[in-house]
Order: C-alpha cells, then sequence, then structure tokens
C-alpha cells in the first residue's frame, strides 16, 4: 500500500531523519559534555571512512586481475571550478541563512550549534548517489525502495550528529524533502539527461564531499563543503566531455 503512496520514498526518508534526530537528542541529552565531544569525533571518522567507501566503489576497477583507479582527473577539475563557483556565488552563506531561518521559525535561538547540526547533517544525507538515483526510480517506476533502504542508512548517522551537535540535525529533513521530493516530481525530465557514467561522476565528487564533511566533524569547520556542490554538476557534464 505504502509503495503506492506518491513521494513514498521521500517521506519515509524524512521521517527517518526526524525520528533519528529524535533518538540521538535523548541520548545525547543523558550525556556530559566529554562524551558528547567524544562522539562528535567519532562520527567525524564515520562519516569520513563512508565517503571514502563510497569513492572507491566507483573510482576503483578491477581488469584482468589488475585494480586501478579512474576519475581522478574528472574529480580534480569538477571540485576546483566547483569550488570556485561556489566560493564566487558564496552557497554556504545562503545554506547558513535558511539554516538561521529555520533556527528562528522552530524558537532555536539559543542554541549556538543549530547551525552546525543543520548544515553538517544536510550536506551529509542530501549528496550521494542515492538521493538522485532513489529519487529519478521513485518518480519514473514509482518505486522508492532505493529511498528506503537510503532511510535505514540515514537513520543511525541523523541520531549520532543530533547526540552530537544537537536538535539542528533533525531539520536536515527540510532540504531532504526539498531536493528529492523535486527530483522525483521532475523525474520524467531529468532522467534522459543522466547516463551510467554520469551518475558515477557524481557519486564519486559527492562521496569526496561526504568525506569533506567528516574531516570538518573531526578537525573543526576547514573546507566549506557546501560550496563545493557545483562541483556535482561540474562532474555530471564531465561524463558528457568524455573527460
Amino acid at each position: 500500500m505504502l509503495m503506492s503512496i506518491p513521494f513514498s520514498g521521500t517521506i519515509a526518508n524524512c521521517l527517518s531523519i526526524i525520528l533519528g534526530g529524535a533518538c540521538g537528542l535523548l541520548l545525547g541529552n543523558r550525556m556530559s559534555e566529554r562524551l558528547q565531544e567524544a562522539l562528535m569525533r567519532i562520527s567525524g571518522v564515520t562519516v569520513i571512512f563512508l565517503g571514502i567507501f563510497g569513492a572507491c566503489e566507483k573510482a576503483l576497477v578491477l581488469q584482468d586481475g589488475t585494480l586501478s583507479s579512474q576519475g581522478g582527473l574528472m574529480c580534480i577539475l569538477s571540485l576546483a571550478i566547483g569550488t570556485l563557483i561556489g566560493e564566487l556565488l558564496n552557497i554556504e552563506g545562503l545554506f547558513e541563512k535558511f539554516g538561521s531561518w529555520l533556527r528562528k521559525k522552530s524558537g532555536s535561538q539559543d542554541d549556538n550549534r543549530f547551525l552546525d547540526a543543520f548544515l553538517t547533517a544536510s550536506l551529509t544525507v542530501c549528496i550521494g548517489a542515492m538521493a538522485i538515483i532513489g529519487s529519478l526510480r521513485d518518480g519514473i517506476y514509482h518505486d522508492p525502495s532505493v529511498l528506503y533502504a537510503k532511510a535505514v542508512i540515514d537513520f543511525p548517522i541523523i541520531a549520532v550528529v543530533a547526540a552530537s551537535l544537537g536538535k539542528g540535525a533533525l531539520f536536515s529533513a527540510v532540504p531532504v524533502g526539498i531536493l528529492q521530493g523535486g527530483m522525483t516530481a521532475c523525474a520524467v525530465l531529468i532522467a534522459p539527461f543522466l547516463s551510467e557514467v554520469s551518475l558515477n561522476n557524481i557519486s564519486l565528487v559527492g562521496n569526496i564531499l561526504i568525506a569533506c564533511v567528516g574531516i570538518n566533524l573531526l578537525f573543526g569547520q576547514k573546507i566549506r563543503v557546501a560550496n563545493c556542490l557545483p562541483g556535482l554538476l561540474l562532474a555530471w557534464l564531465c561524463a558528457y566531455l568524455g573527460i
């Protein structure tokens, strides 16, 4: 029955984020500041390796018993040029303004970690091939199974971020709902422009950005990850330029 509900994959994903965040808050409220700090650090390590594993899946190829890599030049060009564009547009500033608006509307003005939690959680669960492929399959074939799987994966991630950084993590459900719901609604229009190569490129670059989110969690903000997001579009373009 649920499979036939429009946007059921995105709805399930948003609910899993909210529930995961709520569970994380319950856990975090029972922990000392020292334990919350330790949890945030180990979350950073976990997210870094989550990104590395995803990137390796797309970058490493086994042919005739020899392991080789692919997509190196594409990643360099996509991330370098994409970051330049993102810095000029100040995309992270737009994310922060949206996060500040959510903080105000939710009555969380006194929560100094709200923006960090919102940005970290949003960038972790919004970037990646599962969001794109799952949304397209939900829109074209009415098959939300990929987004259901993503919902299961996102639950513990958001729980950990919420436990260490606070309730801003719950509000990552908003950009997930907007982005995945939008792609599902426009799936028939988007699908012809996405090939297997372009999806692999997007996944590779996206997983590198997820690793960057983990670096920020572990060492403090070193990389303005939101300003790197145009690299995903350039990764798609590289597939058609043969790079």
